[in-house]
């Protein structure tokens, strides 16, 4: 990684800059139109009375470079907690520089320091640059899972069955 930067943990003080970059990573996943929550949803579910993610930012010279988002799930078959990874993202100025591989190092130390059965994460099928990058970083894609997602009125009609 680029001696300039630097992996913190996040902070009230970069929740704008996150939620700048997410919006970013929308954009590029091409998925602008899912974004719906606000930086004051973002603030209070990192640093809310009840915190339900966590992040981490790559700094340059202090300024946000790139971030992880990440929350803890569970696995029943193991009986232990695991750790998804929600975003990570780097500003495509300071890519080519390690710091994605930083970034999901951190949140891999993370996971293994708290005892975690998994760490997983999901990567959309036309973005081979960033599945080629995981698989060089020891992941497996598992091509025989898909995400189930139930949202919106849809969620609605199904919770009042």
């Amino acid at each position: 990684m680029d001696a300039a930067a630097e992996i913190v943990a996040a902070t009230r003080a970069h929740v704008a800059a996150i939620f700048a970059m997410v919006r970013e990573l929308a954009d590029y996943e091409k998925l602008t139109h899912l974004v719906t929550g606000t930086e004051v949803d973002l603030e209070r579910d990192l640093f809310g009375e009840r915190p339900v993610i966590e992040a981490i930012v790559a700094a340059q010279a202090g300024a946000p470079v790139g971030y992880a988002l990440y929350f803890h799930t569970y696995s029943t078959f193991l009986t232990r907690r695991g750790l998804w990874l929600e975003d990570i993202y780097v500003k495509p100025a300071a890519r080519g520089k390690g710091i994605g591989q930083a970034l999901l190092k951190r949140v891999a130390s993370i996971a293994a320091e708290r005892g975690c059965a998994r760490f997983e994460w999901s990567v959309l099928d036309w973005n081979q640059s960033a599945i080629d990058f995981y698989q060089h970083l020891g992941a497996t894609i598992m091509a025989d899972w898909r995400i189930a997602r139930v949202t919106g009125p849809a969620l609605t009609q199904l919770a009042d069955r």
